[in-house]
This record gives structure tokens, sequence and C-alpha cells, in this order.
């Protein structure tokens, strides 16, 4: 949130947080990347095979990353430290049991850290191929971070915020009854959120919160709207893989509309600034998950608004909007992504 104007103090509303950031770092990008199950093809929308995670590894391990604790790039963001060219995070959301007996292997053998965001409920209850409190506490006591997900992973936006209040307060009492320690990380269940969601986020005490979203970021984005690729078979194999370890962070302000739930107007106006002029903005290209490519009007080649046609179904709709970099960073994309979401009727 605000001006995006560079050398000037960044002000995130949402939260009240005041980020020093100057024009060298306005543009360091960091990639985090989101996973759920690994080898069991009984759920190949959020299954990854052993094969594809191998590849992944391989990649991370000899290709020009940095791997860093998820944690760590957001404190290095947030004092404005800045971060290498490559930086990547790994996050693992809902805690099937396939993390701890094929993820996590691979992941420690090769030194790569991960964030595991769990529910605990499903925990608490046992459910078929969940991990139990016992393996997650073996986790974190070998460095694995451990960060939250509400209580019964439900969605959101769909329900009072006092309930949603009443699920934070619900999952960081039992982390720390079994852990003695609450997290600092939050996933939204679905990668749904909007505004009031956010705030109540914000006002628990996390320092960051990720959607499901694709794309980079930088210290100057929203922190409690971060955005991670997410990784599944289909949409796992290494050419995309690598596109998405490769992308930087589109340097955006004055997003349309501001709350990422629908009301009123649908489709709804969509819109953003660059905070930073790009010498390739003519190439923007805009992809909504329910049209396909967008119209896009530019205003100048910095201010760019997103035509929809159609309107937006009952849940999510996403949007991708990528620019193709330059210069030593020829080959790699910017990419900026959105979540939307219209609430069930009834």
């Amino acid at each position: 949130m605000g001006n995006g104007r560079q050398g000037l103090i960044i002000v995130l509303v949402l939260t009240g947080l005041v980020l020093p950031v100057s024009a060298s770092y306005a543009g360091d990008s960091a990639v985090v990347l989101m996973y759920h199950r690994f080898g069991d093809d009984r759920y190949p929308a959020t299954n990854l095979t052993i094969e594809q995670l191998e590849a992944h590894i391989a990649e991370l391990k000899s290709g020009p990353y940095v791997v860093l604790p998820v944690p760590e790039i957001i404190r290095r963001q947030q004092a404005g430290e800045g971060l290498p060219d490559r930086t990547i995070g790994i996050t693992i959301d809902d805690a099937y049991e396939s993390v701890y007996s094929e993820a996590w292997p691979r992941l420690r053998d090769a030194g790569l850290p991960f964030t595991l965001f769990a529910s605990t409920n499903p925990i608490d209850r046992a459910y078929d191929d969940m991990m139990s409190w016992d393996q997650i506490r073996e986790l974190a006591a070998a460095g694995v971070t451990i960060g939250a997900h509400t209580a019964s992973h439900l969605h959101m936006p769909n329900y009072p915020i006092q309930r949603v209040k009443d699920e934070i307060l619900q999952s960081n009492k039992r982390f720390q009854e079994e852990l003695g320690t609450t997290p600092t990380l939050f996933a939204y269940p679905y990668g749904e959120s909007g505004s009031a969601i956010a705030s109540v986020v914000a006002e628990a005490g996390y320092i960051a919160a990720f959607g499901q979203h694709s794309g980079a970021f930088s210290a100057t984005d929203n922190q409690f709207d971060l955005p991670r690729f997410p990784f599944n078979e289909q949409y796992g194999d290494m050419g995309r893989f690598k596109t998405a370890v490769n992308a930087l962070a589109f340097p955006t302000a004055d997003l349309t509309p501001e709350d990422a739930i629908i009301v009123g107007a649908n489709p709804p106006a969509i819109g953003f600034t660059l905070s930073t002029p790009m010498k390739r903005a003519a190439e923007i290209s805009c992809f909504l998950s329910h049209e396909g490519k967008a119209v896009i009007e530019s205003l100048g080649n910095i201010r760019f608004e997103i035509r929809a046609t159609t309107p937006f179904s009952e849940g999510r709709t996403r949007m991708n909007c990528t620019m193709p970099g330059w210069g030593e960073n020829s080959g790699r994309w910017y990419w900026f992504g959105r979540q939307f979401y219209v609430k069930k009727s009834g």
C-alpha cells in the first residue's frame, strides 16, 4: 500500500507499520514457493510427484539461487537490508504426513530450509494423512519454521470477522500448548483474504501473511498479502519452476480494487500503477483465470487498467500480470498476481 514513490517512506496502511525503504532496496525481489502433498497421486491438484520434488531440489542446489528461511527473508526486507538476487523461500501448507515422510528428509539432506503452515484442528483430531504433534515438534526442533493456518482451515471470507478472530486465537492457543511458542507467519487457507481479514491477522501479532497468488515480492509490497508460486502435478514441470524461481517483483502501487473481496460492481475495475518507470512496460500482459488474456488500457505506460468483460464467479478468481526483463535480467519475467474472492451466496 502507499504511494510507491522512490526514496520516500513506504506506509503499510493495513498495519500501521512504517518501513523505510531506499531506492536501492525497492527493487529487491524474493520468490516463495508453495507445496501441499508429495508422492500421493490420489490428489493431483495438490500433489507433487517425488520425481518433480527431486528435480526442484536439484535445480535449487545447482542453480544461482539463495534459499533462505522465510522469516529471514521477511526480516531483511522489513529492515531494509536487501536480499541477494534470486532469493527463494519454501513453504508447505496443511501438514500432510507426506511432508514428514517424503519432503522433509529430502529437503533436510539438501540443506534447504522451509516453513510448514499448519491448521491445528486436523492435527488434534488425527485426521487421515495428517502429521501428529510429535512429528511437528520433531520438525520444529530440527529448525523447520512452523506457521499458522487457522484452526479449522475455513473459507474465511464467508464467515463473520469474529469467527476469524476466534480461529486465530484457538490456533495460537494450541501452538502455545504443543510447541511452547506461537507462530509469527500466517498463510490464508486457500489464499482467500480481504482487507478486514488481513487487519485481524496483523493485529494478532503476525509479521507477514501469504496468499496463494503467483508472483515475486519486495519490501514495498503489502506484507499481509504476499504471493507464493503454487506447484502441483500439472503445474510442477521444470519449465514453469525455472520461470518462477527466476521471477522478479513488479514495483506496483495504487491497486484497485483495494479489497480483494469483491462487493458491488462485478467484474470490478482492476488496475495498478508502476511506482518506478519500467523500460518494457508496454509489453505488460495480464491474464484472468476465468477469461484468459485480458484487455489492458495503458495510461502513459505508468497506470494499467485491466478490463474484465464477464463477472467473476463465486469463489476465487486469479489475475497474473507479467513483463519481460531486459539487460542483466533478460530471459526473466517480472510477475505480479492477485487473487480475488466473491462470497458464496446464501
